[in-house]
């Protein structure tokens, strides 16, 4: 890969550099990979928390700076951020996720530094998410996200649909759309594999879990499973959420388990063995879980929020709705793939991880994008090094 940053220094500020920022915590880590791959310097800069120390590995070499919370930690005040980022001195400072105070310490450190901004809300401009929570992102908005939006150099989306999303919220019509970037290819498209589906991702009411497991008990119930099928639900989340998951799963059949978290070898070993992926959600910014399936050759049963209509059109990816109903006729559907059909979605799901969301493609957008970024902030014209 082409070395086209070589030389820059580019922070990464996040709320959580660990496993409780979820898929916020998966896209800046491989984040920080692509920026060193391309020859760049990463810092990153987050929110200290319990699990910070332990998986700071993730970013190595780049080191990680925590900030300490003081006060209600859904708020995240950390004053020491802005001074760790100041020293570091930074070409470029980008934030990846909203609604706490990292939205508050970047504005101030664009408005110390007069150097580029930018800004990945990771979906949480959705209108599922603005609708919940009101008063707090009220407050939000009024005390820092929305002088942290004008500040911005650029806002980033995942998706085209993202984008409707910020300008809607934020009034910009001037959002950059780059994708995640996928994991390196694995999995043999060719081998098919038992009528095992896995649920992975946090455990969040946004991701319907409960309709997940009605649907599979419906079938159940039916006598539509075979005797070999297995649903895997894996993830983490806040102790009320995972609650309501037990309570959900109390009297599910024998074939539905809950493993809770997983990470490396194990969480690929899950993906690798999975027929399917299962993602009803609600509401999403651009799951990474989905590329990482992908890339193990694991078709993905999801819904229209999960902002991938490649996979639908690509046939890696079939719509199973919302609704324990449309979930279940899905899963029905998805159980009865004959073996050819089954390794052509899954050749297709590779086609998709190992092209237009590679590493390699996702990294020349981002080399284009932060380079036109410092070049503007130090006055020079499209062509010239930054």
């Amino acid at each position: 890969m082409q070395a086209d940053l070589s030389g820059l220094r580019i922070g990464l500020l996040t709320a959580s550099a660990s496993r409780l920022g979820g898929g916020v915590f998966e896209a800046v880590a491989a984040q920080a990979a692509l920026i060193r791959n391309c020859g760049g310097h990463v810092s990153v800069f987050a929110l200290d928390d319990a699990f910070a120390a332990e998986d700071c590995h993730r970013f190595a070499p780049a080191p990680v700076h925590h900030g300490r919370v003081l006060g209600p930690p859904q708020i995240g005040y950390a004053p020491d951020l802005l001074a760790k980022m100041l020293a570091a001195d930074l070409d470029c400072l980008h934030l990846h996720g909203i609604w706490m105070y990292p939205s508050r310490a970047g504005y101030l450190w664009q408005r110390r530094t007069g150097r580029p901004y930018l800004i990945s809300p990771h979906g949480m401009l959705d209108p599922w998410i603005t609708a919940r929570g009101r008063w707090k992102k009220a407050l939000a908005r009024a005390g820092y996200e929305r002088s942290s939006w004008r500040s911005a150099s650029r806002l980033h989306a995942l998706t085209r649909r993202e984008a409707r999303d910020i300008e809607t919220e934020s009034g910009r019509a001037d959002s950059v759309v780059i994708a995640n970037p996928g994991p390196a290819l694995s999995g043999d498209p060719a081998a098919p594999r038992g009528p095992r589906f896995l649920c992975l991702g946090r455990i969040h009411p946004k991701k319907n879990i409960g309709a997940l497991v009605e649907a599979w008990r419906q079938l159940d119930a039916a006598g539509s499973l075979p005797a070999a099928a297995q649903l895997t639900i894996a993830g983490w989340g806040e102790e009320a959420h995972v609650e309501q998951l037990r309570e959900a799963l109390a009297g599910a059949p024998q074939s539905v388990q809950f493993v809770g978290p997983v990470f490396g070898a194990e969480k690929q070993r899950l993906l690798g063995s999975a027929s399917f992926l299962v993602l009803p959600s609600l509401s999403e910014g651009l799951p990474m879980v989905v590329l990482e399936a992908w890339a193990a050759g694991t078709p993905v049963l999801m819904t229209q929020e999960c902002n991938l209509p490649e996979g639908f059109d690509g046939g890696a990816a079939i719509d199973c709705g919302y609704t324990p109903a449309t979930i279940a006729e899905c899963l029905r559907n998805a159980i009865s793939t004959s073996a050819p059909e089954w390794s052509a979605m899954s050749s297709s799901a590779h086609d998709l991880a190992g092209g237009p969301f590679s590493a390699q493609v996702i990294a020349g957008q981002w080399q284009q994008t932060y380079r036109e970024l410092i070049l503007q902030s130090r006055g020079g014209a499209p062509g010239d090094p930054a």
